[in-house]
């Protein structure tokens, strides 16, 4: 019969239920589908309290270039292009603190106010300067006066000219002075801005603490993008290409993985660990990938192949004398579908028959499954063909 079925798939999690709708051809590739398993018994079934304890995690067969690829442990950075720190030009008291972390901020926002001697000694030196040009240039047009009524020599006047010109060039000096302090009120209140818009990473600032240039009080980056810095051994980084997509997963995110183009190759190896730093741009709309998160990133090397069906290695089990998947089918509820096995790409493998791009496959825990599946079968809860 040729048709297409309906399944529903209930997976338990640690965070609650997620319900996965989708539509499975009833005509799969040779040595598959969901009756001819459940015709041979291939089928296994977790008691709900185990299956809390096996942390299992699911993900969707892929249709990708055959190429070969590595997988490389990687992390994740801030975007530097994007990011800045902040800290007191010079030691200075904290009045006011304006901004805390997680708060989303703009470029020349306020961040912190402090009160710094350094900051109104160079405004009295402004001030005197400014007083100086004036004084100067009254000077000027005094004698420029008296020349007229031919009381007194033009030199009186070129020297009262140069006179202005140097009052005017100490005030220029005298105002680069404060201009770092970003001064803002009255007397020594020295403001601190963000130089780039984004969120607060960290702020280690607090009022009546004394800030100097050494500590920096706050980080701020646009964590909208993020840098993924995998370290690749030398052999292979020569064969990764610019523009080349990768594919990361997290630790801290089981069963998702996030693309993203290789922007950058770096040009000298680190010698401790033979490896060469490629970096990939990730976006992070939904903020959830963090600067300083672990990953594990499968890279192209070398030129692309034709597209080909597969699966995350861990998924693979043997089973008996055949190479199976194990397919999710309710809570608790498990397919076991025999699948050919192909080549080694990376951290994926590739599969001839069995199962069809878009299907879900146990991958964290389906070891687990095939140790529960093996222990049933030697106690003839299965029928199990070989």
């Amino acid at each position: 019969m040729i048709g297409r079925v309906m399944v529903v798939v209930v997976l338990a999690a640690c965070g609650g239920d997620k319900v996965h709708e989708r539509h499975v051809d009833e005509h799969l590739p040779a040595g598959s589908g969901t009756q001819r398993a459940r015709e041979q018994g291939d089928h296994v079934s977790i008691a709900p309290e185990m299956l809390r304890d096996l942390r299992i995690t699911t993900a969707k067969v892929e249709s990708r270039a055959a190429g070969e690829r590595v997988s490389v442990l990687a992390d994740v950075r801030v975007n530097q292009d994007a990011y800045a720190e902040v800290a007191s030009p010079t030691t200075a008291r904290v009045l006011r603190v304006l901004a805390k972390a997680g708060d989303e901020v703009k470029a020349g926002q306020p961040l912190v106010e402090l009160a710094s001697a350094d900051v109104s000694k160079a405004r009295g030196e402004v001030q005197a300067a400014e007083e100086r040009v004036a004084i100067a240039n009254q000077n000027l047009a005094r004698k420029q006066a008296l020349h007229a009524d031919r009381l007194i020599p033009e030199r009186d006047v070129i020297e009262a000219r140069a006179a202005v010109k140097e009052a005017e060039a100490a005030r220029t000096a005298a105002a680069g002075q404060l201009q770092p302090f970003a001064v803002s009120g009255a007397g020594g209140v020295l403001v601190l801005r963000a130089q780039v818009g984004g969120t607060v990473i960290e702020r280690d600032v607090v009022v009546g603490q004394l800030a100097d240039p050494s500590k920096t009080l706050f980080r701020i980056g646009d964590l909208s993008k993020l840098w993924l810095v995998a370290h690749v051994f030398e052999r292979d980084a020569v064969r990764v290409q610019l523009g080349a997509t990768g594919a990361a997963s997290f630790a801290a995110l089981p069963g998702r993985t996030i693309e993203g183009p290789v922007v950058w190759i770096g040009r000298e190896v680190e010698t401790p660990s033979r490896t060469i730093p490629v970096r990939l741009e990730l976006a992070n709309p939904g903020g959830v990938l963090r600067p300083g998160m672990s990953a594990m990133v499968s890279l192209p090397v070398g030129e692309p192949g034709g597209p080909v069906i597969a699966v995350p290695m861990a998924a693979v089990q043997r089973v008996g004398d055949r190479w199976a998947v194990f397919i999710p089918r309710g809570v608790g509820e498990f397919d076991v579908r025999t699948v050919g096995r192909g080549r080694e790409l990376g951290g994926d493998v590739e599969i001839l028959s069995g199962v069809a791009a878009g299907e879900e496959v146990v991958v964290d825990g389906a070891f687990l499954l095939k140790a529960e599946f093996d222990k049933a079968s030697g106690e003839g809860g299965h029928d199990h063909e070989h």
